[in-house]
């Protein structure tokens, strides 16, 4: 599975990014995809997630109001919509694929893209 993210840059605080993220390959090995953010020095963060047939999805705290994530009808593309930029979403934006287990409660990454960087001032 290739995972192909674009869409960041620079933006002044309270403005709009969208990222995307085309996966190709044996995108069947997968049924789940989401967004992780990575700064020097912190942990990388789970942002956003979303079952590609379902369509559910996952939102963190430090993000919920702010980004939607969402995806196309095949669910081999997904998009971050990210509104009311702060410069604490400054980072390295990476997009993931993998599979849910325990009935869906637990997932397990196992592509990731090269990321894109989204940097706020």
């Amino acid at each position: 599975v290739q995972l192909v993210e674009s869409g960041g840059g620079s933006v002044e605080a309270g403005g709009s990014l969208t990222l995307s993220c085309v996966a190709s390959g044996a995108t069947h090995k997968t049924d789940y995809m989401g967004w992780h953010r990575m700064t020097p020095g912190k942990q990388r963060e789970a942002i956003a997630g979303i079952d590609r047939s379902k369509g559910s999805s996952t939102i963190a705290a430090s993000v919920k109001g702010r980004f939607t994530i969402s995806k196309d009808n095949t669910g081999n593309i997904l998009c971050l919509q990210m509104n009311m930029l702060k410069p604490e979403d400054t980072a390295m934006y990476y997009c993931a694929a993998g599979r849910t287990y325990c009935s869906g409660t637990r997932r397990k990454y196992d592509y990731w893209g090269q990321g894109t960087q989204v940097t706020v001032s």
